[in-house]
């Protein structure tokens, strides 16, 4: 961690208990830990949940859970949030501390691919969150978006992809390549208004015009 970020943690709302737990007995156990979206997002995610205050969000990617108990703190107070994850695995270590949050309630689990099971899901959506397998970025986009309200929001995680986005990449790299069209298709749409935020691992935030 270098001086600005920390000097940033130690100045921003403290990390909730049970987050803090998730993140350790994450690090701990589970392979990949530097996928969790950390402090720091977390409190962005949580922070633009509540600017939104969405009725409905679709995570597509639940990992360790992190990322979902941020985002259901924006939700109103009748919301709801649908999380996919295809590694039953680590749905089922998400799911433990989706049980110990006062937000239980709220968060809708679901396991399997987000290809097949987006296009049963019957709702429409204030809020969508992209971070799952990145060669499907572009998929789970278009698949989304007719679900998405007038005027909502879709946030996509890893868009800068550790700047790999810089350099033309391998031809057998298939999830830098699938980040590079994501972004190349997001930009060049014209239904959408587009930002990235260079935090962490890059989020571009999008809003359905």
């Amino acid at each position: 961690m270098n001086k600005l970020e920390k000097y940033i943690l130690e100045n921003i709302d403290p990390e909730d208990e049970i987050l803090r737990e998730l993140d350790r007995e994450t690090h701990l156990k589970v392979l990949g830990a530097r996928m969790l979206s950390g402090h720091l997002q977390g409190q962005v995610l949580a922070m633009l949940s509540k600017m939104i205050q969405p009725e409905n969000i679709l995570e597509i990617g639940t990992f360790t859970g992190y990322s979902a108990l941020c985002l259901a703190k924006g939700l109103t107070e009748n919301g709801k949030l649908v999380t996919i994850e295809i590694d039953d695995e680590i749905g089922n270590f998400a799911q433990k501390y989706f049980l110990k949050s006062e937000l239980k309630s709220k968060i809708t689990h679901l396991t399997g691919s987000a290809l097949q099971i987006v296009p049963s899901l019957k709702e429409t959506f204030d809020l969508v969150f992209i971070d799952g397998n990145k060669r499907e970025y572009l998929a789970y986009y278009n698949l989304v978006f007719d679900k998405l309200k007038k005027g909502g929001f879709i946030i996509a995680d890893n868009t800068l992809w550790n700047e790999k986005i810089l350099d033309t990449p391998s031809p057998d790299d298939s999830q830098t390549i699938g980040i590079m069209e994501f972004n190349s298709y997001v930009k060049n749409d014209s239904r959408v208004e587009k930002v990235i935020l260079p935090i962490r691992d890059g989020m571009t935030i999008i809003r359905k015009k």
